[in-house]
């Protein structure tokens, strides 16, 4: 069976949101796997990437945080939540993200985690930069491999999040964790599986919702997931810009899904870089 990171984020423990977290605990373990459980707020998870995160600093005079992260990851500096966390993605087969949208996003709790766990060398400027190809990112990268998902309670309306929806659609809502934070680093993203109306949940809905929930547990590692273009698949020119003649019929962010008739995606496989886990040798 599979290992699944669940990095939970609400401080409410009696809320929707942690309902489907512990529902997703007792589905995934009944079917045999193995679950871990990163319960932000239960942690009190320090949110704030700044300065205290590296003891020993490569520049005193002045932080720049993404140098001092790559760093820090290279010569086994980070401080030990961050290096818990970093293990913990490394082990997982999967990995779901729990959250309330708040603001069009996540809440800041679950930023910082991401912000402080995603050190450079880890979660960014991974691989060679330069020429056609600029680095192992979207497709590619450490976290290759892994499947994620993003189970999200929304408070509004699911017409508010449509095509012609006053909030926008919810994919392009859930892009920058979707396809920044999940598909950046490597991981298959499934579709998300929000609730809407979150907040006025009954009894009799909260059945019909834990039994889709309870399928989509079950698939998750079967079902197909969002077909995000590759950065370096073959679709991107040079300059990582879409070339012509893709996404045709598509706007805005949808024009980086892989349509049909699309060329297929070829990526280097015989290319090896060791630097990537510098941090952990």
């Amino acid at each position: 069976m599979s290992n699944v990171l669940i990095v939970h984020a609400h401080p409410e423990a009696q809320s929707l949101t942690s309902s489907l977290k512990t529902l997703a605990v007792e589905t995934l373990t009944a079917q045999g796997h193995q679950v871990q459980v990163s319960d932000l707020y239960a942690m009190h998870w320090k949110a704030v990437a700044d300065a205290a995160d590296f003891p020993q600093r490569k520049n005193a005079d002045r932080l720049r945080y993404a140098s001092e992260s790559g760093n820090a990851f290279a010569t086994g500096t980070q401080p030990a939540d961050v290096v818990a966390e970093q293990q913990k993605l490394l082990w997982a087969d999967a990995v779901i993200l729990t959250f309330p949208l708040w603001w069009f996003s996540a809440p800041a709790i679950l930023k910082g985690w991401v912000e402080r766990v995603y050190a450079h060398g880890f979660a960014y400027g991974v691989g060679p930069h330069g020429g056609e190809r600029w680095g192992d990112r979207y497709g590619e990268g450490v976290l290759a491999g892994r499947r994620a998902m993003v189970v999200v309670n929304i408070g509004g309306r699911e017409p508010h999040y449509s095509e012609r929806g006053v909030n926008g659609r919810l994919d392009e809502i859930l892009w920058p964790i979707q396809h920044g934070v999940l598909f950046y680093p490597g991981m298959e993203v499934m579709p998300p599986f929000p609730v809407f109306q979150s907040d006025r949940m009954s009894e009799e809905r909260w059945v019909d919702v834990a039994a889709a929930f309870k399928v989509r547990m079950a698939n998750l590692f079967t079902d197909t997931p969002i077909p995000y273009r590759m950065q370096n698949g073959g679709h991107y020119d040079g300059q990582q810009v879409l070339k012509p003649g893709l996404g045709a019929g598509e706007t805005g962010l949808r024009i980086h899904l892989v349509q049909p008739g699309d060329p297929v995606e070829h990526l280097d496989t015989t290319r090896a870089d060791d630097t990537a886990l510098a941090g952990y040798v």
